[in-house]
């Protein structure tokens, strides 16, 4: 059962959140899932992560790491004849393509094979101007004298 979100009411009281209504909906759609190559996803500190790819069989220059803004896109393909007749094949080695949404402000710091396993290192970085700050509330400037309601006085 496949059902549509309606985001209008969430427009009327937000700004500047189409791109995450955007995800929303482009998540409930529902696409062929692909889940190779096996891949996970940590978070290494607070604003460090982790994707971790089994890759087995590919080298460094058969692999492709492309950071496009909000898009990683993780890429293999493996050129070169194969030696032999398999009587089982259990290593995969046909050409992947991986998606991933990244967030505004995430950046690949760092990439790395090893034993067969990618590893992406990503950092979310905020601008200065992004960070919360304290506003100071200023005091009125001008020293007014208090008004004194006087009524007249009678002589008595």
């Amino acid at each position: 059962m496949k059902t549509n979100l309606d985001f209008t009411p969430l427009f009327r009281s937000s700004i500047g959140f189409d791109r995450i209504f955007d995800l929303l909906e482009n998540a409930s759609r529902i696409t062929a899932i692909d889940n190779w190559p096996p891949y996970n996803i940590a978070k290494t500190g607070e604003d460090d992560y982790r994707i971790t790819m089994a890759v087995a069989g590919f080298s460094q220059d058969q692999l492709t790491i492309t950071h496009q803004p909000n898009l990683l896109l993780v890429s293999g393909s493996q050129s070169g004849e194969d030696d032999g007749q398999y009587l089982y094949r259990g290593v995969p080695g046909r050409a992947f393509e991986r998606q991933f949404e990244v967030a505004d402000h995430v950046k690949v710091v760092g990439a790395s094979l090893e034993n067969g396993l990618l590893n992406i290192d990503l950092k979310r970085e905020l601008p200065e101007e992004m960070k919360p700050r304290r506003i100071a509330i200023a005091g009125s400037t001008a020293q007014a004298k208090p008004r004194q309601i006087e009524a007249e006085k009678n002589a008595a």
